[in-house]
């Protein structure tokens, strides 16, 4: 069960960080993080935390 939960919190990483580059980028507009360059450099972080979690987790143990 916990594994599950740790694969849903990397899968909301993702796209969140995935939302946050694009709103940096300003190809998502409306909102006050559009064009920031702030969460241009914060998504790809937070995203690629994301995928080293869901990585490590689907790894398992050896």
């Amino acid at each position: 069960m916990g594994r599950v939960v740790v694969l849903v919190l990397s899968a909301l990483m993702i796209a969140v960080g995935l939302l946050w580059t694009l709103q940096g980028l300003d190809v998502v507009t409306g909102s006050a993080m559009s064009g920031v360059e702030f969460w241009a450099v914060i998504g790809p972080a937070v995203a690629g935390f994301g995928l080293a979690l869901g990585y490590v987790v689907l790894r398992g143990r050896r």
